[in-house]
């Protein structure tokens, strides 16, 4: 629907009727405004999962997790020193603990807070015309931080994805912006809170727009993506200060011979992302059918994840400082092969039984688990070429990542920005694209499609050229029952309930005794009184949506189904203005009409090809 006075929040018309500004500009002032929002959630974030983790982890159960050199410290001395005894049986059940807890928060607040944050806001572009409700970004939030400092191997970049969506979701609602609008806002927040958790930027700016697709970016995006990212990432950053992820030694590619192992290892990567994948579905299956509800499950999840931490309890979390152990030559050949298994399991173990927690940080760790291993093989029997098993461990973090999430682009650059290794950029280019051409049929995010033309966001651009040359009068005619749906507004609701189920229509058109148009009805936003008699008093007069648009039968089929679409109803109806200006009502016209229509017309230059 074209933006009206009456469908602009406050916000917007001061920028377009103050200021003058058209959407195009005002989009970036938008996403400077979420890039504040999503950088100020990040920072509460990260303070309260550290704040959670130290009174949790290291004070009750007295053990001290493993830390990347670039880690955020914070000083809690205030609540007292940890009593250096370990607790050890108490460490491997928090997660199921807080399995419990956050299982049962998201159950009963927000049950599409479960699980990983991504496909949700994949889920979201897509299917939910960019919405996302406003409860869900404090729930995932509270939830992921019961979850992490509790021990769930999951990472925190997901749900920081979904909560940042949330909050780009919630301002482009609150601006009354189209659904088009709002989405580019939703991935605008979701690069805000995955450049400043990831402290990346770019990286993130690219992953939002390409982490929607299998072989296709969000380009019209890119630019607000970028700037909700940096000034997310400034704020982040000068408040935790300007610091890598990791610390690294100068690794520097020298040696074509090196490719080999590259090579391997982006085949190695594949494989085991492969597997992943399927271990993250089947998972999920099994954790479905467990007849206990779901925070239960989550639970049960929980109790694997401590079973899995008695064999090594560096699976527990995210794993960024294992990762730093493994950069930095701690780890020895066995101890990185067992390590990724061990979190291949345990993540499924938390993201599948609808934890809330992401993929992104076990995706990275698997994949640096896997380099080590190559590297280690590579300099042990040839050391001449492969001298630095480093390198492996940051090109397999991109090459897995990239191949299980389908963005090799956007996986080289996170992983860069994260360690600054630029120089291993040629290595990276080539292990990511060779992981994804053998992994490009699997992914983590299950709600990915391949590409636009797949995608119901972009409906609207793919029946442009079909439908904007046709109008509504020339297929009106065709078209039956376009009357049926259209009740009167002396009608009692009691009585529009009875013929919704005998129709199986939920949204009416009403009019009144001199058949002109009143306007729309939807029965599945209704507020109804829960007191019968009240409700056989209520009269469709009372409940009808009065604002809004018609078609007009010049109006093409274009631009009938953008303003369909925008509108929230499955069919609008068709006034006709006379020359005196006297409104006659026509009837209504469906979405399946002109998809039915869409599809006659491909068929008609199909067959003259």
């Amino acid at each position: 629907m074209p933006e009206t006075p009456m469908h602009r929040g406050p916000l917007a018309r001061f920028f377009r009727d103050r200021l003058g500004f058209e959407f195009v500009s005002r989009i970036y002032l938008y996403s400077v405004l979420i890039g504040l929002v999503s950088g100020l959630g990040a920072v509460i974030f990260t303070y309260g999962l550290e704040l959670t983790r130290f009174l949790l982890v290291e004070k009750l159960a007295g053990f001290r997790p493993i830390r990347s050199s670039g880690a955020i410290r914070f000083d809690f001395s205030f609540f007292g020193a940890p009593s250096g005894e370990e607790y050890l049986w108490l460490l491997l059940l928090l997660p199921a603990l807080g399995g419990l807890m956050g299982g049962w928060l998201t159950h009963r607040f927000a049950p599409e807070a479960q699980g990983a944050g991504t496909d949700a806001m994949i889920d979201a572009f897509h299917n939910q015309r960019g919405q996302i409700r406003p409860i869900v970004a404090p729930v995932k939030a509270l939830a992921t931080i019961i979850t992490l400092s509790s021990g769930g191997a999951a990472g925190q970049q997901g749900p920081l994805v979904q909560i940042g969506a949330g909050l780009g979701s919630w301002i482009g609602t609150r601006l009354k912006l189209s659904a088009a609008q709002r989405r580019i806002l939703l991935l605008a927040g979701t690069a805000g809170g995955l450049g400043a958790i990831f402290r990346a930027p770019l990286g993130a700016a690219i992953a939002s727009v390409e982490v929607l697709y299998r072989e296709d970016f969000e380009s019209d995006a890119l630019i607000p993506c970028v700037i909700s990212s940096f000034v997310a990432y400034s704020l982040y950053m000068a408040v935790f200060g300007f610091a890598h992820i990791f610390t690294l030694p100068d690794l520097l590619f020298t040696d074509v011979r090196e490719l080999i192992f590259y090579l391997i290892l982006g085949f190695l990567c594949a494989l085991v992302g492969i597997f992943y994948v399927k271990s993250l579905r089947f998972a999920r299956r099994v954790f479905d059918r467990v007849p206990l509800p779901r925070y239960w499950v989550v639970c049960c999840g929980g109790l694997l994840v401590g079973a899995l931490a008695f064999v090594d309890p560096r699976v527990l979390g995210a794993g960024f400082g294992v990762i730093q152990q493994a950069l930095d030559g701690a780890l020895g050949l066995r101890a990185l092969l067992i390590l990724a298994l061990l979190k291949v399991l345990a993540s499924s173990c938390t993201v599948s039984s609808g934890g809330a927690g992401g993929v992104f940080g076990p995706s990275l760790f698997i994949g640096g688990m896997l380099g080590g291993a190559v590297g280690l093989l590579g300099q042990q029997y040839f050391p001449d070429i492969a001298h630095q098993p480093a390198a492996y461990i940051v090109v397999g973090m991109a090459s897995f990542f990239g191949a299980v999430a389908n963005t090799p682009l956007a996986a080289l650059i996170l992983v860069i920005e994260m360690s600054g290794s630029y120089h291993l950029l040629p290595p990276l280019m080539l292990v990511s694209a060779l992981a994804l051409i053998f992994a490009r049929n699997f992914s983590v995010y299950e709600n990915q499609v391949q590409n636009k033309f797949h995608s119901p966001a972009h409906v609207k651009d793919l029946t442009v050229n079909v439908l904007q040359n046709l109008r509504v009068r020339e297929v009106f005619p065709m078209l039956q029952n376009t009357t049926e749906a259209v009740v009167s507004n002396e009608l009692a609701y009691f009585s529009l309930n009875a013929l919704s189920k005998k129709l199986g229509h939920l949204h009416f058109v009403v009019v009144n005794a001199d058949n002109q148009l009143r306007g729309m009805i939807s029965l599945d936003d209704l507020d109804v009184p829960e007191d019968e008699f009240l409700r056989n008093l209520i009269l469709i007069e009372d409940m009808v949506v009065d604002n809004v648009s018609p078609l007009d039968p010049e109006d093409n089929l274009h631009e009938a189904l953008q303003r369909l679409l925008d509108s929230g109803y499955d069919k609008l109806p068709v006034v006709e203005t006379a020359a005196d200006g006297e409104e006659s009502f026509c009837g209504y016209i469906m979405y399946l009409d002109l998809m039915r229509v869409y599809n006659e017309e491909v068929a008609k230059f199909e067959g003259k090809e």
